[in-house]
């Protein structure tokens, strides 16, 4: 006879087991959701980076394409590309000597052998004023000059028959003179004995004048402008006064905002906006005095100026066109050449004129700063160079 035991478990245990289970579930579930987690936030977090990335790199490439570079040097880096340049002449070894003050300004002068002591005052005075030097050869003459012993420590260009404004487009790049404060693009007459380069400056610099000329001495030179001629009541004057044409109300060239081509002295922005606005092909430049206020850097009637403090000579010694021998008559073919220098003068005159009013009534975009009709100038003389 089999007796069967039925074993009682109990109650507590079998909670235990099912708490245990539970446990387990709860605790597989727990993993799963936290691995769960660690994915989506990894997934967040690399597309938040992915994003970042890309902000950046469409950052860089907006900044890289904001970047104003010259045309030509887009296949370099931005550091090594020099985009200006100066007329310090180097050496071939070793360094340059030391200044001892650094050149700030430029003077460039368009010269003919016939007119070199006046030259050599001229250059002295600049030279030992810590000037670059730099002089436009019309007559193809270099060697003569040799005599002086400045001559190695300036710049020589010879190109024969050429006006200063011709060498002044092709070589005074504002690029190229950017280093330079001033730009003094002069003629060969000039007498320099009442000048000081650096006194010229500072008025300039005190007056804020952008575009500036010295006054003439009326008892020795050849005087074209009642403008131009030197004034005993201050440093500087900005106007004229001619009964009828000029008064204390003119704002326009020539009674106010206006000097000559003869000695003419550029800021550098001035000098910027003066060279664009030379024409390749008219040499002579006739008429470019009327314009230059545009480039006055502000109210033409306050930043042009004559300067009577420091002041110059004006020989009027003609050399473009001028004959070889000046015994030959007056009716011969070599003097008619001043004739036809002046006739291109007043050609070239006519021509920037018309390029002027149709660029003005061309373009839609620019506004007249003055508006107001301009005086026609009265042309009396040849411009030398």
């Amino acid at each position: 006879m089999m007796v069967q035991r039925h074993v009682k478990i109990p109650s507590d245990i079998k909670t235990r087991t099912t708490c245990l289970c539970r446990a387990l579930q709860a605790a597989c579930i727990l993993s799963l959701i936290y691995f769960i987690g660690i994915g989506v936030l990894g997934f967040k977090e690399n597309t938040m980076r992915l994003v970042a990335d890309a902000n950046l790199i469409k950052s860089r490439a907006q900044r890289c394409e904001d970047q104003c570079r010259p045309p030509g040097s887009e296949a370099l880096p931005n550091g090594i590309a020099a985009m200006t340049s100066n007329l310090e002449m180097r050496p071939l070894w070793g360094y340059p000597k030391k200044r001892e003050e650094s050149s700030v300004s430029l003077l460039a002068v368009a010269v003919g052998i016939k007119q070199k002591q006046l030259v050599n005052n001229m250059v002295g005075k600049f030279l030992d004023s810590g000037f670059v030097v730099m002089l436009f050869h019309y007559d193809g003459i270099i060697d003569k000059w040799k005599n002086f012993g400045w001559s190695d420590d300036v710049i020589h260009v010879s190109a024969v028959n050429q006006t200063k404004w011709w060498f002044a487009k092709r070589f005074l790049h504002p690029d190229i003179v950017s280093t330079y404060d001033y730009v003094f693009l002069w003629d060969e007459d000039l007498g320099v004995e009442h000048f000081n380069p650096k006194e010229y400056l500072s008025i300039v610099k005190e007056e804020r004048l952008e575009i500036s000329q010295p006054a003439l001495d009326v008892n020795q030179s050849e005087v074209h402008h009642q403008i131009t001629a030197r004034g005993r009541r201050g440093n500087v004057h900005r106007r004229t006064y001619k009964h009828g044409e000029c008064d204390s109300n003119s704002t326009a060239p020539p009674c106010t905002g206006w000097i000559e081509m003869m000695a003419p002295v550029f800021s550098k922005a001035a000098w910027r906006c003066v060279w664009y606005m030379i024409q390749n092909d008219l040499i002579h430049a006739w008429g470019l005095d009327m314009l230059l206020g545009y480039c006055a850097q502000g109210d033409r009637t306050q930043k042009i100026g004559v300067v009577d403090a420091e002041y110059v000579i004006h020989h009027g010694l003609p050399t473009l066109g001028e004959p070889k021998d000046k015994k030959i008559s007056t009716s011969s073919h070599a003097i008619d050449k001043r004739v036809e220098v002046r006739r291109q003068s007043f050609n070239e005159y006519k021509i920037l004129q018309r390029r002027w009013e149709a660029a003005v009534r061309n373009d839609t975009c620019w506004t007249d700063p003055y508006p107001g009709p301009t005086k026609k100038i009265v042309l009396t003389h040849v411009q030398h160079h």
